[in-house]
């Protein structure tokens, strides 16, 4: 196999870090400017989906608007840069993060506040749930294409640490910037706290996790090279 075809290695890195089967890795690597078209569909299907909510939000807010067009956005053109050759470090932390933390809220949010949903048609909400934990395990792929150096890292919690702050805590222009949630966000929800209160700590407790997958990647990666380099 020619080194321009030649799929990454896989490190030894333990099951929590690399919870997809090194097939389906493989798979999706070979198969990797079909990986980058689906998300950029999805991307286009995302920003659809956000029409009616950028009507309302200030127009400089927007960014904030929609976090998982973005994400898949974002992992398109990760992947792109790598199969291109140039894998871009800080793009793929920045994919990383938003896959994971997007990947998982949304079926966080449709499970939370399900009877709210009932609008829904059963299929879009099937689609909504299945695709954005698709999202989560493309995610975990990534690693085969970096190695998480820690300012890559410092850059995606950079933005997703302000996206966290102005999507629940201070919006800076207008209301919060989050996806509409099905309820008023004062509604009272579990364990005293309101509809806005669940949504963000489950964004928040994402956000820490995507953090803790990439540094302990990378930590791992490093310890994974320390035999090789004693043996130099």
């Amino acid at each position: 196999m020619s080194e321009s075809t030649r799929l990454p290695d896989r490190d030894p890195l333990p099951r929590y870090l690399a919870p997809v089967p090194k097939t389906l890795e493989d798979l999706g690597l070979r198969l990797a400017w079909l990986i980058v078209a689906v998300n950029l569909a999805g991307t286009v299907f995302g920003f659809w989906y956000y029409r009616h909510q950028f009507t309302v939000e200030p127009p400089v807010m927007w960014p904030f608007v929609p976090d998982s067009p973005i994400a898949t956005l974002l992992i398109a053109l990760a992947i792109a840069c790598w199969k291109l050759g140039y894998e871009q470090p800080w793009l793929t932390a920045l994919a990383f993060f938003g896959n994971v933390i997007l990947g998982l809220w949304t079926p966080y949010v449709l499970l939370a506040f399900y009877d709210a949903y009932a609008h829904l048609h059963p299929l879009m909400f099937q689609f909504l749930f299945w695709s954005h934990l698709a999202m989560v395990v493309q995610a975990f792929v990534l690693h085969r294409i970096t190695d998480f150096p820690v300012w890559a890292v410092a850059v995606a919690l950079l933005w997703y640490g302000v996206d966290l702050i102005v999507d629940f805590f201070v919006p800076i222009v207008g209301d919060p910037h989050h996806t509409a949630l099905p309820v008023p966000r004062a509604t009272s929800m579990y364990l005293g706290a309101d509809a806005l209160g669940v949504a963000g700590a489950g964004a928040t407790a994402f956000t820490f996790l995507a953090l803790f997958f990439a540094l302990s990647t990378r930590v791992k990666k490093l310890e994974s090279m320390r035999p090789m380099r004693s043996n130099r």
